[in-house]
């Protein structure tokens, strides 16, 4: 059976992936700091689709965690990598510690980095595979109040495409993907007091429509999926907007939710 590794697998966007890939037929290697709930997941998919799930507890902000997942995919090339580990903040800049926002850094830029490449030289060698990089709609701008988060996933979605222009290059079969969901129902805003009402109703997704659309996606071989109609145009409007006045709305929008 394939073989996906999937990162922050013990809640949210992450869970989703495992259930969806164990549904196809994937066993399963799920990555995420908390045992306990790793092993509720792994137990539960396991006994619904007949698939091999095997767990590893680990920080991947942390050397060791890295070093730990990075052993597990040398021994096994996944077929399917899904970086999907990270966390959100509120607070200005000067405003919030640096140790969490350093910490963010490490899991959102460098264990990405670290998990692609140790996973990408052998799905290249081998002619197969896939890799999906859980960014956000958040990477194609800029916001005050979420700057590290804003920041760290532009840098995941310009990595990712960095790498689909290589591989195109190549004319390998290995496909990458940025998954760029909005608002998204899950524990992510619960850990940061985000007030779900401060957003309209119908911009929050489920996780379950985002990761069937990135699915869908990776068998397109599409770059950036943008889960909803509503998002692409948002992206779109970004794109046009000249860079001031986009700043501009970013500023007012981020000051309505930062009263929240």
């Amino acid at each position: 059976m394939p073989l996906a590794l999937i990162t922050g697998a013990s809640s949210g966007i992450g869970r989703e992936f495992a259930r969806q890939l164990a549904s196809r037929g994937y066993d399963l290697l799920l990555v995420a700091r908390r045992r306990e709930r790793l092993e509720s997941v792994a137990m539960e998919l396991a006994a619904a689709h007949g698939v091999r799930t095997e767990i590893v507890a680990a920080d991947l902000a942390t050397e060791p965690g890295l070093l730990e997942v990075e052993a597990r995919i040398a021994n096994r090339i996944p077929d399917l990598l899904v970086n999907n580990a990270g966390f959100g903040s509120r607070g200005t800049f000067v405003g919030t510690a640096i140790g969490g926002q350093e910490e963010m850094h490490r899991l959102h830029v460098l264990a990405t980095l670290r998990l692609t490449y140790a996973a990408l030289t052998g799905m290249v060698s081998r002619g197969t595979g896939a890799i999906v990089n859980v960014s956000s709609v958040a990477g194609f701008m800029a916001a005050p109040g979420s700057v590290s988060y804003c920041a760290t996933k532009h840098w995941m979605n310009v990595f990712t495409e960095g790498i689909w222009m290589e591989l195109l290059e190549g004319r390998s079969a290995v496909k990458i993907q940025a998954l760029c969901p909005g608002f998204t129902v899950t524990e992510f805003h619960d850990r940061i007091a985000f007030d779900r009402g401060a957003v309209p109703a119908a911009l929050w997704l489920k996780a379950e429509f985002v990761v069937s659309e990135s699915l869908r996606g990776l068998e397109k071989g599409t770059l950036f999926v943008i889960p909803d109609w509503r998002y692409k145009a948002i992206v779109l409007a970004i794109g046009l907007l000249p860079r001031r006045l986009a700043r501009f709305f970013s500023v007012r929008r981020q000051r309505r939710l930062m009263r929240t």
